[in-house]
């Protein structure tokens, strides 16, 4: 098989659930006819029609609810947040009802929002966000965020096959990236939820990341290489539920802990992690726990400005050097 792009790899995983479950559908705003903003389900209109590729409203809270409601009777709904900025407008119901419907009533909402995230594209500050955070603090949700091909298919499929609503991120600097086209198998396969990927294994500092990010840590660890440091690299892949097991497997074999993620830094993914590791793995760490973050400021649009926003490889091999040193 060719290699394909991240986007193509959720087109895949997205057409193949459509045809193995007629209850998946799609909905959203010009997902139909047009496509899709970033042309995601392009073509899904001919072949599964318009009861099943739904263009709505500009209205991300009718299309969260009309969503819950379809999953809550036994269908498999997949909404699209044009970006994934403005699930915000949708946090009530997803917050308070979908969460909670499984503890409150006994009834699970199989439902998948996904949507384009981050930044690197100059897209300003409503069209670059990383919304990971608001969400943590929400028993109920599954947060899923692939960095491959591979992943991306294998994780779209297993969102949909989920008995809970799952949270599904795509990093918009991967969509098209040639220098992450993978080849994938024929067969159906799924990425299983909650468990992270060992990208690389190493000696002498774990770096956790997700998303984006792990390219900037991979760059990283090539150059830490050359200083004869080898970096262990921690993919999540899904946020919520976070996989303590290898997180903690990697932190005690390294003793020293870099966390990279690309949304800002106070309150963000970092500090759970950080949290985490001090309450279980304290007696194996031989320095902090190092935070490598975005800066708490909105996503700039001018070039130079996002790139001094975002978190850089030479970020990450500061506090590598200062971990090597402490």
């Amino acid at each position: 098989m060719a290699a394909i792009t991240l986007l193509e790899a959720i087109r895949q995983g997205l057409w193949e659930e459509m045809e193995r479950d007629e209850r998946v559908f799609l909905l959203g705003e010009d997902i139909g006819v047009y496509g899709g903003a970033f042309k995601v389900t392009e073509g899904f209109v001919g072949r599964f029609g318009e009861e099943r590729v739904i263009d709505t409203p500009i209205s991300e809270s009718a299309i969260v609810g009309a969503a819950c409601g379809a999953a809550m009777m036994g269908m498999r709904p997949v909404a699209e947040m044009q970006f994934i900025d403005f699930i915000s407008c949708c946090f009530d119901i997803l917050r308070n009802y979908a969460a909670t419907s499984r503890y409150r009533q006994g009834i699970g909402i199989p439902m998948v929002v996904r949507g384009p995230c981050g930044g690197g594209v100059h897209g300003g500050p409503f069209h670059s966000q990383n919304v990971e955070s608001l969400f943590l603090n929400t028993p109920g949700l599954k947060m899923v965020e692939p960095s491959t091909p591979y992943d991306a298919k294998g994780l779209i499929k297993a969102a949909i096959r989920d008995e809970d609503p799952v949270l599904f991120f795509e990093h918009k600097f991967l969509y098209r990236n040639p220098k992450i086209k993978q080849e994938l198998p024929s067969d159906d396969y799924i990425v299983p939820i909650g468990k992270a990927a060992t990208l690389r294994e190493g000696r002498d500092l774990s770096i956790i990341t997700y998303g984006a990010m792990v390219y900037t840590a991979l760059d990283a660890a090539d150059k830490l290489k050359e200083e004869g440091l080898e970096a262990e690299i921690i993919d999540l892949r899904t946020l919520l539920p976070f996989d303590r097991e290898a997180i903690l497997e990697s932190v005690k074999k390294t003793s020293k802990v870099i966390i990279l993620h690309e949304a800002t830094r106070t309150g963000g993914m970092a500090g759970e992690l950080t949290a985490v590791i001090n309450e279980e793995a304290f007696e194996y760490l031989d320095g902090p726990v190092m935070r490598v973050t975005s800066i708490d400021t909105p996503v700039p649009y001018a070039p130079p400005l996002e790139e001094f926003f975002l978190p850089q490889v030479d970020d990450v091999l500061k506090a590598a050097r200062a971990l090597a040193a402490y």
